[in-house]
């Protein structure tokens, strides 16, 4: 793996923690929210991510033999991509509260399904991620460099 395969897949890391972050802290601004502009309460948002595949091995890299014929031919993961951001299906709290101006004609109000503790455990492995990521962006950042110095 080349020293910007590296990079750009750490990248993607970089990018995909980033948003998985920005969609925790919009399920944590809305955990009370009762009435949404298409009805109903909040739904609780996920990320979800594939694997984003490059193209075949480069040509001379198969010339100068440095991956054999059948790998040049599969294609290669190198980071990671959002797919989508989805409503989680859980099912929402149901408080009784007949005070509350959206509560329904039994009393009870419907509150988002987002739980604080799920998503602050979620925050903390986005956080996590996101810290890993960007050690190894700088470990190839910093191997590009001496190979860079080495050249001199």
């Amino acid at each position: 793996m080349s020293v910007f395969a590296a990079l750009r897949i750490s990248a993607s890391g970089l990018n995909a923690q980033r948003l998985r972050m920005d969609v925790i802290t919009n399920n944590i601004a809305n955990a009370e929210t009762t009435r949404t502009p298409e009805g109903g309460a909040f739904r609780r948002q996920q990320v979800l991510f594939s694997p984003r595949y490059t193209g075949r091995v480069p040509f001379f890299s198969l010339l100068r033999g440095d991956v054999r014929r059948t790998e040049a031919l599969a294609p290669r993961i190198e980071g990671i991509q959002p797919i989508g951001i989805v409503d989680d299906p859980t099912p929402s709290r149901r408080v009784y509260d007949p005070s509350h101006p959206d509560s329904g004609p039994d009393g009870f109000v419907e509150y988002p399904n987002v739980n604080m503790v799920t998503e602050m455990t979620d925050m903390m492995s986005a956080t996590r991620s996101y810290e890993a990521n960007v050690t190894v962006f700088n470990a190839a950042k910093a191997m590009a460099q001496r190979a860079i110095d080495l050249a001199r």
